[in-house]
């Protein structure tokens, strides 16, 4: 088992949606599974790895950083190794020697440190009336999508007025986050599934939604386009997945989650335990200006088998790493040979 401190008086109902996602599993819901591989300890001391128990923005929105960095500074003095969470879009990364998990953030600026967390989804067959199955190789790759899609120059426009408040906020200490480059994600998502639909070596089934989550107003509503989305990737052996306004795509892991294949753009990204999981074996990894290419070529060379056996690997990957649940079990083991050797 592996030995934790963190300050339970931050344990609380109030806190519940900003702590730390594995503290979720070891004092809210008390994951069984977890709770035999991870146990809270009473001091510093005892422990070997000390965690934040909340998402660190928690402290600068509440002026209360000094505590942020005396704890972090306490565990160090002790030769312990630090946990932090880093919630939303964006991250934040401290200028401190801490494991730091994020939901995002861009490859090539993060440290060694820095572990990604997979969007913690529900299993999309529990919310269905189907049951996983592998779809057979056809003549043409079909692709889906059901999402906030529009290319008119108004709403590249509110993007990038939704850009500039947010930079504003973080240059005057108002929202502290890591700086991200300028992004119409939804422009741009537009833009290249339009290439996909033109393209007559691939077959498109896709639903462009007007706004995010198609603005719902009610539970009616939610269901059914909820139903739609995931009826689309159930019925498409592969769906386009790109970066929305924090760098990751959460429809990637529902995408692995159904057994199907994604079609991610790299936006300089990185994934979740990407040293143990060799990712270009469960999706296509492309880029703005190769992807049609990709997706033609691996389809045309995938063997009707291989092409079903990646399916079912990919609901295995969901299932056995990629859930909240078996991603702290696959940390734990990690963390275990860091400390050994």
């Amino acid at each position: 088992m592996l030995k934790l401190y963190t300050d339970t008086s931050f344990i609380t109902e109030t806190n519940r949606k900003i702590i730390f996602p594995l503290l979720f599993d070891l004092c809210y819901v008390f994951n069984t599974n977890l709770l035999k591989k991870y146990v809270l300890v009473n001091t510093l001391e005892e422990s070997e790895l000390v965690i934040v128990p909340v998402d660190i923005a928690f402290f600068y929105k509440n002026k209360q950083t000094s505590w942020l960095f005396d704890f972090i500074d306490e565990a160090q003095k002790a030769k312990k190794k630090v946990w932090v969470y880093s919630a939303g879009d964006f991250g934040l990364t401290l200028k401190k020697e801490v494991y730091t998990f994020r939901l995002g953030g861009f490859h090539s600026k993060l440290n060694d440190k820095t572990y990604i967390l997979p969007s913690f989804i529900s299993d999309p067959y529990s919310q269905m009336n189907a049951t996983f199955k592998t779809l057979p190789k056809a003549t043409l790759p079909k692709v889906g999508f059901v999402g906030h899609a529009n290319g008119s120059f108004l709403k590249k426009n509110s993007e990038l007025i939704l850009f500039f408040n947010t930079l504003l906020k973080q240059v005057f200490k108002q929202l502290p986050i890591d700086f991200h480059p300028f992004f119409p994600s939804v422009n741009k998502r537009y833009k290249m599934l339009s290439l996909l639909e033109k393209n007559k070596r691939i077959e498109t089934d896709f639903v462009y939604r007007k706004a995010y989550r198609a603005g719902v107003k009610n539970e009616e509503e939610k269901r059914k386009t909820t139903q739609e989305f995931f009826d689309n990737i159930y019925n498409s052996p592969y769906t386009f997945c790109v970066r929305g306004v924090g760098n990751f795509s959460v429809r990637l892991y529902e995408t692995l989650a159904m057994g199907r294949i994604p079609i991610l753009i790299d936006t300089d990204v990185r994934l979740p335990l990407e040293n143990h999981i060799d990712w270009e074996k469960h999706s296509i990894i492309a880029n703005e200006d190769n992807f049609m290419d990709k997706l033609i070529d691996f389809h045309e060379n995938v063997s009707p088998t291989a092409f079903e056996m990646m399916q079912i690997k990919n609901r295995n990957l969901w299932l056995d790493t990629l859930n909240r649940e078996s991603y702290f079990e696959k940390i734990h083991t990690v963390f275990k040979e860091k400390m050994t050797s």
